[in-house]
C-alpha cells in the first residue's frame, strides 16, 4: 500500500492549474490537427484474456469529447481552485465521469456512492498496472481469447473481439464512452464498480503524440485486495487503427 501511495505521488508533479493549461493547449492543437491522428483499438489490456474493459486514448482521444446535453455535473475541487473530476447524471440514468486531477480517488468513490455506485478506484501512473487480480470475477463474464485473437490485426477478427467483449456483463455496467460511462441499472446489489486508471504524468502533444490516459473496469462482489503494482511494458503502445465505432 505504501508503494502505491508513493506511486499516485508521481501523479502531482506539477500543480493542478498547470495541468489544466497544459490540456486546454492541447484542446486547441488538436482541434487544429490533422484528422488522421492514430487511435488504440478498444481491446482488453494486452495479453490479459481477463474480461478487463479497456479505454486507451491517445492526445486527442483524452480531450475531445461529446457534449452531454442534458444532465447535472458535479465537478469535485478538493481544496483546489481546479475540479479533480466531473460527474453527470444523463437522462437515461447514466452516470459520466471525467477526470481532470488523478488524486484522492477516495472522494469520488464516496461521490459515486452518494449516487448509487459503490466503486473501487485505483489511480496508476501510466506504465504501471495491478498485477493482481484483486477480487473475484462475475459469473457471465467469461471472456476467452486465445494468445493469436489478441494479437490479430485483422480488422474483422478485431470487431469480432470487440463484439464478445461488449456482450460482458462489466462491459453493459462500465463503458469507455465520453471518458468513462457507468449505467448503474447494470449493477445489482451487492456488485461493485472496479475501476482503475492510468495516467500519463508527460502530457502528450500532436508533435508528440503518446497514450494519454488508459482504465480497466469491471464488476465485483469482492472483496477486492490491494493492488499489486507490477511494470506494463505495453501501456505507450498507441497502435495504428483508427477508433472503433462509437468512440
Amino acid at each position: 500500500m505504501d508503494e502505491l501511495k508513493t506511486l499516485i505521488k508521481e501523479l502531482e508533479h506539477e500543480p493542478p492549474h498547470s495541468l489544466a493549461r497544459q490540456r486546454i493547449r492541447l484542446a486547441e492543437e488538436v482541434a487544429g490537427a490533422p484528422r488522421d491522428r492514430r487511435w488504440k483499438r478498444l481491446l482488453p489490456f494486452g495479453r490479459h484474456t481477463r474480461p478487463l474493459l479497456s479505454g486507451r486514448r491517445l492526445a486527442m482521444g483524452a480531450v475531445v469529447a461529446a457534449v452531454v446535453a442534458a444532465g447535472v455535473a458535479v465537478p469535485s475541487l478538493i481544496g483546489s481552485a481546479e475540479p479533480a473530476y466531473a460527474l453527470t447524471k444523463n437522462q437515461d440514468g447514466s452516470i459520466n465521469l471525467k477526470i481532470y486531477d488523478f488524486r484522492d480517488p477516495e472522494h469520488l468513490e464516496k461521490e459515486l456512492a452518494d449516487w448509487g455506485v459503490p466503486a473501487d478506484i485505483t489511480y496508476l501512473p501510466l506504465g504501471k498496472r495491478c498485477g493482481n487480480t484483486r477480487a473475484p470475477f462475475l459469473k457471465g463474464d467469461d471472456f476467452s481469447a486465445t494468445k493469436e485473437e489478441l494479437s490479430s490485426s485483422d480488422a474483422a477478427a478485431q470487431a469480432r473481439l470487440r463484439e464478445r467483449l461488449q456482450k460482458s456483463i462489466s462491459y453493459q455496467a462500465i463503458r469507455p464512452q465520453d471518458g468513462i460511462t457507468i449505467y448503474p441499472r447494470h449493477i445489482k446489489p451487492g456488485q461493485i464498480a472496479m475501476i482503475e486508471v492510468m495516467e500519463n504524468p508527460v502530457t502528450p502533444t500532436v508533435e508528440r503524440p503518446g497514450v494519454a490516459w488508459q482504465f480497466s473496469g469491471r464488476l465485483t462482489t469482492g472483496p477486492i485486495e490491494p493492488c499489486k503494482v507490477v511494470a506494463d511494458p505495453s501501456a505507450n503502445d498507441i497502435g495504428d487503427a483508427t477508433p472503433p465505432p462509437g468512440s
